[in-house]
């Protein structure tokens, strides 16, 4: 019974929203990643990592599409559900897949079984000022959101493919009035992914919220990768903002410790990751 009273004073207690805006506020980088399962929850945890997410990256890194879109709200429930057995310290948060948000009352089921279901202390979801009124929503019945900005996966059709996105100045201040609308309507943390490091860069300094990038530059308050990056195991032609850590180190484990540290050190993402 009061479990939470108990880590509270751990040596290493859980991570919640408040460790990640106090590690913002006191400039320690935030190490994220994405798991799937049980087995690689328990890795990442040990590797010191702070966040996890349960991404619909799963759909092309697990289930084998060319795309995010055809994953499923039971798809993740079911990936968040085997990664929260795994975790203690870090940070679950679980993505809402493609349409699962196109309205408030159905944003806000969605985001309950997310949570209830899934094990996820917080939900992500991709949008810019279109998605205001859901993050508000959301935020206002106390559920805790990542907003998702830049390159987003779920609407890889319409904008033609995976491309960086801001490059032009109009659209480099829309992504930036986007973020603080999304911030001040609730947004708990944003993310941003696949813009030039210059814009993540901006952005993190207008915002007062954590910022986490992924190909966004070096100067976000966290950064996240996939973990099948990070282990080199997915084939074909990687992004240009991943890295093989497991070079040079005998296990997963290690090779996670070292996505971690470097992110911790600012090593990581050097100039060669970004836009």
């Amino acid at each position: 019974m009061y479990k939470h009273l108990q880590e509270r004073y751990a040596p290493r207690p859980p991570v919640n929203v408040g460790t990640l805006v106090k590690m913002r506020a006191e400039g320690e980088k935030i190490a994220c990643i994405t798991a799937y399962d049980a087995s690689f929850a328990t890795l990442v945890d040990d590797a010191g990592v702070d966040v996890v997410l349960v991404g619909d990256s799963l759909g092309m890194v697990v289930q084998g599409h060319d795309t995010t879109v055809p994953v499923t709200l039971d798809d993740i429930i079911y990936h968040c559900r085997a990664v929260a057995r795994g975790l203690y310290r870090p940070f679950l948060m679980a993505d809402m897949p493609f349409m699962t948000y196109a309205s408030r009352e159905q944003a806000l089921e969605n985001a309950v079984r997310l949570m209830q279901d899934g094990g996820a202390k917080m939900v992500k979801l991709e949008g810019g000022a279109s998605q205001i009124e859901i993050v508000e929503f959301l935020a206002s019945h106390d559920i805790a959101v990542c907003a998702h900005l830049g390159l987003k996966p779920q609407s890889v059709h319409k904008v033609g493919g995976f491309r960086v996105q801001g490059r032009e100045e109009e659209a480099a201040e829309r992504m930036l009035k986007d973020a603080q609308a999304l911030e001040a309507a609730g947004a708990d943390i944003v993310l941003l992914e696949c813009i030039p490091a210059a814009l993540g860069k901006h952005i993190t300094e207008q915002l007062h919220v954590p910022v986490i990038g992924i190909g966004a530059g070096p100067d976000t308050d966290g950064q996240i990768l996939v973990l099948y990056d990070v282990l080199d195991i997915t084939s074909g032609r990687k992004p240009k903002f991943s890295k093989n850590f497991l070079a040079g180190h005998d296990s997963a484990l290690e090779a996670v410790k070292a996505y971690t540290q470097a992110v911790k050190t600012k090593e990581y993402p050097g100039p060669e990751h970004c836009f």
